[in-house]
């Protein structure tokens, strides 16, 4: 395998571009031509396609977003242009794309894999939503920015002795809210794996106020039943406390990568290349225990999600 693409999809991540100067590096060193494609479906559409060497990827992996930039194709979803997508591949000669983002962009791989289009998928989320890896490129960036907004917030918190609702991503997925919220020591956290109990949350909340805590911060993944208007009236009709939202929104995907994701994104893009040099196809790469590992991309996609039970339960341990 000479000839090979890589595109980043779906929303931006932390670590993308630590991702794909490994993906170019190693085809280099491999000796093969690396051809990167902007704007994510759009662009392998729409023929943006041009070839990257080692030089062109300089000083890119502290930088946050995606250098070939990205975007969620609707037309990519149509026949018409998915079946342009395909045609375009082919027309470049590329032998095999490596598709990085969520589980929509990989979605996406498996079917341009369907269609004759050899690719390998690896996991750009900042969600970590995929359960083929142990954590996916950009979760780690954002669970420390989110962090460091908890840390901010609670100042201000403390001094009004209020209670703050700090809302964070996670549509399906608690993992930011549970790694952020127990880390940054929250009196709740919300997740959407957990239904939410209005009563139970109230009564914590009183009974905090009771052993003398002034302030409380309740951390919310957005994909939790409640909204955080809804959930910010109703404590406050219901208990008397002063309430204020802080909606962190995606200023959780920007920002320079840490080093765990420059890692992260460093293994899977070298290990998917290497692969390929090997003309193995149709996987999702990732880490487990430590540990970088292939999952056939179909199968990959059908695992269920990591249970979260332990670390919940620690949660209501700590928040005392």
């Amino acid at each position: 395998m000479k000839r090979i693409g890589v595109l980043t999809s779906g929303g931006d991540a932390p670590g993308m571009n630590a991702c794909v100067r490994a993906v170019v590096r190693t085809g280099a060193a491999l000796g093969m031509e690396v051809f990167g494609i902007e704007h994510g479906f759009d662009g392998l559409i729409r023929g943006d396609i041009a070839r990257l060497g080692p030089r062109d990827v300089s000083d890119t992996i502290q930088r946050g977003g995606t250098i070939l930039k990205t975007a969620r194709s609707k037309e990519f979803r149509t026949p018409e242009g998915f079946q342009r997508a395909v045609s375009m591949a082919h027309n470049f000669k590329l032998e095999a794309l490596v598709v990085i983002g969520g589980n929509g962009s990989l979605q996406g791989a498996l079917e341009l894999q369907a269609a004759g289009v050899p690719v390998m998928g690896l996991p750009g989320t900042i969600d970590n939503d995929l359960a083929f890896t142990d954590f996916t490129i950009g979760f780690d960036t954002a669970v420390n920015t989110a962090l460091s907004a908890i840390s901010n917030v609670r100042d201000t918190s403390n001094s009004h002795e209020r209670t703050t609702i700090i809302d964070v991503m996670g549509r399906e997925c608690g993992d930011i809210a549970i790694y952020a919220g127990i880390t940054g020591g929250a009196e709740l956290i919300l997740v959407p794996e957990v239904p939410v109990d209005l009563d139970d949350i109230c009564r914590q909340l009183i009974e905090s106020r009771r052993r003398g805590k002034s302030s409380s911060i309740i951390i919310r993944a957005e994909g939790v039943d409640i909204s955080s208007q809804e959930l910010d009236s109703e404590i406050a009709r219901r208990t008397g406390l002063e309430v204020k939202t802080v909606v962190l929104g995606y200023v959780q995907r920007g920002g320079s990568p840490t080093a765990a994701d420059r890692l992260l994104a460093s293994r899977v893009g070298n290990h998917a290349v290497a692969l390929l040099a090997a003309d193995i196809t149709g996987k999702a790469i990732g880490v487990q225990g430590g540990q970088v590992v292939a999952h056939d991309l179909a199968a990959a996609l059908q695992m269920p999600h990591k249970p979260m039970d332990e670390l919940v339960a620690l949660a209501q341990t700590l928040s005392m």
